[in-house]
């Protein structure tokens, strides 16, 4: 706020522990077990590699690198062949000309589908040599196929073909009817993972080798191979192959005695096959005299031919954990969990620090236009920045991974004569959907240690609407929390749930719609015994009905008996229009609130305002002539649904995690 107030005394000192004892010591409308939403189903799939890929260094991808979406070919090859690294999200299907062509994938890339739309058509991904650390995933790569050439004998028009890599994770994607290979994994490719993929309509499904060396790791877990005929896969001179939980149902029966078949051990292939479902499979499993093969609780069903087993193979839990689904369980897990899913490629995560190493980068990696949510991770630690999410960048998620609040700061310390009020803020979310969890956000600049004409210092600065916080601490002194909105007669809203915030002066304050709950507020003494400050500023718009509402928490203070406000009315520049709207409901207030708990503010009456208090209790609470008390017929009319809602139903209070 530009209103200049007179500034705290020194003599006053913060923990951020404390905080967190404090605001565990009072827990305050707590719901019940009963009342406490069940935890979503985990998925039969995790966002990043297992098996061989998450070896050696594991396989990051894009990670680190900027989120773009693309919906054409000229961007798509733009980014897949870039040297930085891109997380490319392919939103619809992309025809890629001239038929069969390829599209290059280069290293430190994530190639993922939004959704199950995103489609490669007539196209080939490929993988030259050297490339390291790719992710497909959620693509359906299809139709380049040449009519009578089923032997691919006139093209080599695979999905992807990849050559001397390492650290590749395909996952999740449909390969169908394509010119030769569906997947070929060759010349010595190493630690891969290919896992819950569907191969459909298809000669030569899936190679892997192309070498005299015996230097391949691959895992090969949950896929789906559908109306194919040969490679299921076939795995020439793999150091290490391992095959669990894969589907193989419907193969083409076209006579041939030989090169019709599930899964080939070839050359020196040490390979292990555990609980797969064969069904109606002709040479289910096989092997080379000179290669080995383990398989171990497969069920076989309608089946003929060879099922070699010979050698010691290898241990896979040598290597790493895995789990394996029964045998029988296979047919209906693989067929409802692989292949392209609308879960995936719709939400983003991106970690701080590690890939990016400040809050800020991931922010800037975030696209413009941003269609699905982004979780930005923040491990434990102080981040001393400031933090700008522009307008352009919603739905993003900012989570705290510390075990408390108060293990993730982000802080700095600019006060409004540096930056204005609007410059100081150590965060500032202008976008709309963002929520923070498990987080504090700080301005610590030391307002007795300075002489300066502003000394307002925002630790947080909302202008978006539907903005969440939980589980969050906003500390400060004067102008700690501003929630506002793009102009006067725009409504944006913000609920702040289990939450702590601190100040002096004004702390709570702007024009936004907003609910805190179940949280705690700690007015802060500046050493006056007579006015140390006020809880809230509102300058709701006059037709806004709903600002702010404070309800089912507590209010805490280290001032002297009497000598805090609950609020005041702001108006910015003077404006009438702005009416603050302001409720303590269902709060315990201490002694240091006065009795008669309302001000003026330059110029402008409190009575003027829509200042009220329903069912608030404590040594502070009181009525009378200067406490204006919501009539309890208006009761139903104030609830935290009713600021929240909204034109669209916004309920963000009715989500429990």
């Amino acid at each position: 706020m530009t209103h200049l107030r007179s500034k705290r005394l020194p003599g006053r000192g913060r923990s951020l522990a404390a905080v967190t004892v404090l605001v565990a010591s009072f827990v305050v409308g707590a719901f019940t077990p009963a009342e406490a939403a069940q935890p979503a189903a985990a998925p039969r799939w995790a966002d990043e590699p297992h098996g061989f890929a998450s070896l050696a260094g594991g396989t990051t991808g894009g990670e680190g690198g900027k989120v773009v979406t693309v919906t054409d070919q000229v961007s798509l090859v733009r980014y897949a062949s870039a040297a930085e690294p891109y997380v490319i999200r392919v939103k619809g299907a992309i025809d890629v000309e001239p038929f069969g062509s390829d599209v290059v994938v280069a290293s430190n890339k994530t190639l993922i589908g939004v959704g199950d739309t995103g489609e490669i058509v007539h196209g080939e991904l490929h993988l030259g040599p050297g490339t390291s650390n790719v992710i497909i995933r959620n693509l359906t790569i299809r139709d380049s196929y040449v009519e009578g050439d089923w032997d691919g004998k006139t093209t080599d028009f695979d999905a992807i073909q990849m050559d001397t890599v390492d650290h590749v994770w395909i996952d999740h994607n449909r390969f169908e009817h394509m010119g030769d290979g569906l997947l070929d994994i060759r010349k010595d490719s190493r630690y891969i993972t290919v896992s819950y993929n569907q191969f459909k309509n298809h000669n030569k499904a899936f190679g892997i080798g192309w070498t005299s060396n015996v230097q391949t790791e691959i895992t090969v877990d949950h896929n789906w191979f559908s109306g194919t005929k040969q490679r299921n896969p076939s795995a020439d001179n793999c150091a290490y192959a391992h095959l669990y939980n894969n589907y193989l149902s419907a193969q083409v029966t076209d006579g041939d005695p030989v090169w019709t078949y599930g899964n080939w051990s070839r050359g020196r292939t040490r390979m292990v096959i555990e609980n797969s479902y064969y069904d109606g499979v002709q040479h289910p499993y096989q092997a080379d005299a000179t290669a080995e093969l383990v398989q171990r609780g497969s069920i076989l069903k309608n089946v003929s031919g060879r099922q070699d087993v010979w050698g010691e193979a290898f241990d896979p839990r040598d290597f790493y954990a895995y789990r394996l689904d029964p045998a029988a369980a296979v047919p209906a897990l693989v067929t409802r969990f692989s292949g392209p899913q609308k879960r995936i490629g719709t939400n983003t995560t991106l970690q701080v620090p590690g890939a990016y190493p400040t809050v800020q980068a991931a922010v800037d990696a975030v696209p413009d236009g941003n269609d699905g949510t982004v979780t930005i991770r923040i491990a434990p630690g102080t981040y001393r920045e400031q933090v700008r999410i522009p307008a352009g960048k919603p739905k993003l998620v900012l989570q705290g991974t510390g075990q408390d609040r108060a293990d993730t700061v982000i802080v700095y310390d600019t006060p409004a004569a540096y930056g204005g009020s609007n410059g100081s803020a150590t965060v500032r979310i202008a976008a709309n959907d963002v929520t923070a969890r498990h987080l504090t956000f700080s301005n610590d600049f030391d307002e007795a240690a300075h002489e300066l004409n502003g000394e307002q210092a925002l630790a947080m600065k909302t202008v978006g609407d539907r903005i969440v916080f939980e589980d969050t601490a906003f500390l400060g002194n004067q102008d700690t929390l501003m929630t506002d909105s793009p102009r006067l007669d725009v409504i944006s809203r913000v609920y702040i749930r289990d939450s702590y915030i601190e100040g002096d002066v004004d702390f709570i304050y702007g024009r936004a719609t907003t609910v805190i709950e179940r949280s705690v507020i700690k007015a802060l003494s500046r050493g006056s015994d007579t006015n140390n400050g006020y809880i809230t500023a509102a300058s709701t718009w006059k037709d806004n009905p709903y600002g702010f509402l404070i309800t089912k928490s507590k209010v805490i203070s280290d001032a002297p008996a009497g000598s805090f406000h609950l609020g005041r009315p702001w108006h910015p520049g003077g404006e009438p229009a702005a009416i603050a709207q302001v409720l303590f409901r269902d709060t315990e207030l201490p002694a240091a609130i006065k009795s008669a708990p309302w001000t003026d503010m330059s110029g402008f009456s409190w009575k003027d305002a829509r200042f009220t208090e329903y069912r608030a209790y404590g040594p502070g609470a009181g009525a009378g002539a200067d406490r204006p008390q919501l009539p309890a017929a208006d009761a139903g009319t104030y609830t935290v649904g009713k600021y929240l809602a909204g034109v669209d139903g916004w309920a963000p209070h009715t989500v429990r995690r």
